[in-house]
């Protein structure tokens, strides 16, 4: 199998890899990186192509898919939320001034 191919990879691979590769780009990075950043994501869930069957490979690894969403602040509590936006308030200002 020549390096490359995604014959290996089940349908809900490939729609998973699609899926983030059109996120990417709608993030403005390039066609290219962002196919190349959507299958190593799905690699690094997956552990590659999975082979059909029932029990076989391992169960897939969804780190990567939940870091989005704390990235994004979106874990916080709303007190630590509003306490950095205060804080980055006042850095604002007090940078203004000098």
């Amino acid at each position: 199998m020549p390096r490359g191919d995604k014959s290996s990879y089940t349908d809900k691979q490939k729609r998973k890899a699609e899926h983030i590769e059109e996120g990417y780009e709608d993030r403005g990075v390039s066609k290219d990186v962002a196919e190349r950043r959507a299958w190593a994501t799905v690699n690094k869930e997956s552990g590659g192509g999975n082979k059909s069957g029932s029990g076989r490979g391992k169960p897939d690894n969804h780190a990567s898919a939940r870091k989005g969403g704390r990235k994004s602040g979106a874990d916080q509590s709303h007190a630590s939320r509003s306490a950095a936006a205060k804080k980055g308030w006042e850095t604002r200002r007090r940078q203004a001034k000098g």
